[in-house]
């Protein structure tokens, strides 16, 4: 049930509901070292539900080409939310050994699942998909949060929110004291969350600036099939159709790109090498008028240092009218089985492929990510797939920029829940660092996201077209960009404190 209150749902009050149902179950865990055990299934089980749900999606993928991949399906959409729920069994565990009266282990449990949603975004890579904070940030009033708090630190929040109401009234004897805890817990509730709507109507009525001026763009979304983009036959009819759909407007009509400053393409938007390829790149600089540049999302390989090796890059690529690569970002968060294998020459040998089917995997790029210089723009920080999940991504690069272009291709997943909540994800980073969005997909959703989270233009899911549009300003910087992850350190800091404090206060009472 509490996948429901995340994309594209938005059901959070459900949440009301079930997290108590996890505080009672940790209340019933027993005593003893047995506690700690059957605290951690009960955790354990909460979240395998949770996440097999949320991520039902993955199985989409090993559909694409079903005779190689389809094998993987049960394992990929079952040993993948089992070992996520592991995060959540160790959190209502370690929670259990703090396990005070009343509302103190709301606190602590608000800490435990914080701290290991934090976990979950870092280890082995990191995958915070649908970490519990994502529950406060709908309506946009309330997604402003995300630049006060983060997603981290909006986690603990949501445990304190979502859990006190029903636990305090449990908790309270029947009778007068009953209506008391029901006051006490809609009040521990209704507050946080009336603070996070008040900053975020602060936020969203503080001037966001104007539209970057001489700036043109067009998106451009061929939603072409992924089971047909690596068919070598196909090659030349995707490359023809990606540039006969950036010679026209939104209505069809062809208008030889005039105004446009820059077109821009899905992420491994030509399914070849285009570098190794001339005639591409002559196209290209035939399609573009003077002065307009393509930024597309392509794939390019490079010698090894040892020279006797390729490495391959999923990147994000800047051409001039003259079609002459100008900058190229590399993608450095890569998809694990999707980009690359773990221990990735040994499980090749044993006959494994990531999805991708790139012998070899991909490499990573430079890190800090380097921002962009194109011509007209403000500096850019590349953003390929699924980077835009992870908070702190303007922390992650060279300096802030002005503009993040995110490209995907989140045709992977086909019409499921996956790419709307991918494209959810995308508009709290905005909120989080202050900065514009373009998103760019291959089959949706494409969309130009201002620096509080505002869609200002899209293209939908599995929609065929081309959307133009100009670029927002920056925004001045929310506190997270000044303060990080510090912000979650210090709103659990708070938290245990609060719960000595009220247990010290319960055993002085007694």
């Amino acid at each position: 049930m509490s996948v429901l209150a995340f994309a594209p749902f938005f059901i959070w009050p459900v949440l009301f509901i079930t997290l108590p149902v996890l505080v009672w179950l940790i209340d019933a865990a027993g005593a003893g070292r047995e506690r700690f055990r059957s605290s951690a299934v009960a955790g354990w089980w909460f979240g395998f539900g949770y996440f097999f749900l949320g991520l039902f999606w993955i199985g989409e993928a090993f559909l694409v080409e079903a005779d190689k991949f389809a094998w993987a399906l049960p394992f990929a959409v079952t040993l993948m939310p089992a070992g996520l729920a592991l995060f959540w069994g160790g959190a209502a565990s370690l929670a259990r050994v703090f396990w005070y009266p009343g509302f103190a282990r709301i606190l602590v449990l608000a800490v435990a699942l914080g701290s290991a949603e934090w976990l979950r975004g870092h280890i082995l890579t990191g995958f915070p998909w649908n970490a519990l904070g994502y529950a406060l940030t709908w309506p946009l009033v309330m997604m402003q949060g995300a630049g006060l708090l983060g997603i981290y630190g909006l986690s603990l929040w949501a445990t304190w929110i979502f859990a006190s109401p029903l636990v305090m009234i449990a908790d309270a004897e029947p009778g007068l004291a009953r209506q008391r805890g029901a006051f006490h817990g809609c009040l521990l509730a209704a507050v946080p969350l009336a603070l996070l709507a008040a900053y975020g109507a602060v936020r969203l009525a503080t001037p966001t600036g104007a539209m970057i001026e001489g700036v043109r763009l067009r998106l451009v979304q061929p939603s072409i099939s992924q089971r047909e983009k690596w068919q070598p036959e196909n090659q030349g009819r995707i490359f023809s159709e990606h540039l006969e759909l950036s010679g026209r407007d939104a209505s069809g009509t062809p208008d030889g790109l005039k105004g446009i400053t820059h077109v821009i393409w899905a992420e491994a938007s030509m399914p070849f090498l285009p570098l190794e390829h001339p005639e591409a790149l002559t196209a290209i600089g035939e399609m573009l008028p003077q002065g307009t540049q393509l930024i597309a999302g392509a794939l390019r390989r490079e010698r090894a240092q040892s020279g006797l090796a390729w490495r391959a890059f999923n990147g994000l690529m800047v051409f001039d009218d003259a079609g002459r690569l100008r900058s190229v970002y590399d993608k450095t968060h890569l998809v694990p089985f999707g980009e690359y294998l773990p221990q990735q020459h040994l499980l090749e040998d044993l006959g494994f492929e990531q999805l991708s089917r790139m012998r070899g995997g991909f490499s990573v790029g430079v890190t800090p990510r380097p921002v962009l210089d194109i011509q007209g723009l403000p500096k850019v920080g590349g953003l390929i797939c699924y980077e835009a999940i992870f908070p702190g991504v303007g922390a992650a690069a060279a300096e802030r920029p002005g503009l993040f272009i995110n490209v995907t291709n989140d045709g992977w997943f086909g019409n499921t829940t996956g790419p709307r909540q991918h494209f959810h994800q995308t508009r709290v980073r905005a909120v989080e660092e202050g900065v514009p969005i373009v998103r760019v997909a291959n089959n949706g959703i494409s969309a130009v996201i201002d620096g509080s989270g505002r869609v200002l233009s899209s293209l939908s899911l599995n929609e065929r077209g081309v959307l133009d549009s100009g670029v927002p300003m920056v925004r001045d910087a929310p506190p997270l960009v000044f303060y990080g992850d510090w912000v979650f350190v210090f709103s659990g800091a708070v938290f245990l404190l609060n719960a000595v404090l009220i247990r010290r206060c319960i055993i002085f009472f007694v």
